[in-house]
Parts: structure tokens; C-alpha cells; sequence
């Protein structure tokens, strides 16, 4: 079906483009707390960008399940689910951190910010296909 595939291509576009819109929420509560701890409380920014993200998932995870996924599924499906991403997604996160900062002595922000936009398609990808899925839609 010819249609089909265009009207599949723009609900991923739409899904990906309110989580994008979520993520200018999740993404400053993140980065804050990062600053935060790295700049006035000393702690190193691997730590730092480990509480970010679990900040940033906070808010992130109440956001998109109302407004991107649109989903009915109940917290006890999606919750656990949802964590599982954002542990691991998180873990990638402290990962390319800690290369960029400690093994190509880049400045802490510049490297999160390019793991922000790698963790940021991750996460989309398995909430998705997997977190906020319901049935066999799109």
C-alpha cells in the first residue's frame, strides 16, 4: 500500500517530533542538575551526568506518556519499562561521558551534549518499539 508507508513515516515524524518537544524539558532539568553538582557541588561529571539523567527521566517519562505516546498503558507496565530504558540509556550516557571527558579530554558539556543527541534517538527508538507500544500500532 503506497499510503500506508507515508502515513506510517508521518506518525513516526509526529511521535519523534513531540518527543523532541518533551525533551526541551527533560533535557534543561538534566543538564542543570549536571551543572549543578559539577560546578558548585564538586562532584566529577560522570556522577554528575548519572543524577542528570535520572532527573531528566523523571520528568521525561510523565511527558511522554501523556503527550507522545498518548499512552493508556498503566504505570505498572510502562514505569518498569520505561526504566529499563533510561537505565540503560543512562549507562550509555555515563559512558560516552567518561570516554570524552577522561580518554579525549573534552570539556564535560560539549560531550554531553553529543551524547544527548545519541541517548536522545536511543531512547525514542525503544520507547517506541517497546516502553509505550500497545497492540500492533505504529
Amino acid at each position: 500500500m503506497p499510503g500506508y508507508s507515508c502515513l506510517v513515516g508521518d506518525v513516526m515524524l509526529g511521535k519523534l517530533f513531540r518527543y523532541g518537544v518533551v525533551g526541551i524539558v527533560g533535557t534543561p532539568a538534566h543538564y542543570l542538575t549536571l551543572i549543578l553538582l559539577v560546578e558548585a557541588g564538586g562532584i566529577g561529571p560522570v556522577y554528575g551526568t548519572i543524577a542528570g539523567s535520572a532527573v531528566g527521566a523523571l520528568v521525561n517519562y510523565l511527558l511522554n506518556r501523556r503527550y507522545t505516546f498518548k499512552s493508556a498503558k498503566a504505570h505498572a507496565d510502562a514505569g518498569p519499562k520505561f526504566l529499563a530504558v533510561a537505565v540503560a540509556t543512562g549507562i550509555l550516557n555515563a559512558l560516552l561521558v567518561y570516554l570524552g571527558v577522561n580518554l579525549l579530554d573534552m570539556h564535560y558539556l560539549v560531550v554531553q551534549i553529543v551524547a544527548t543527541l545519541i541517548v536522545f534517538l536511543s531512547n525514542f527508538a525503544l520507547n517506541n518499539t517497546w516502553t509505550f507500544r500497545e497492540g500492533n500500532t505504529p
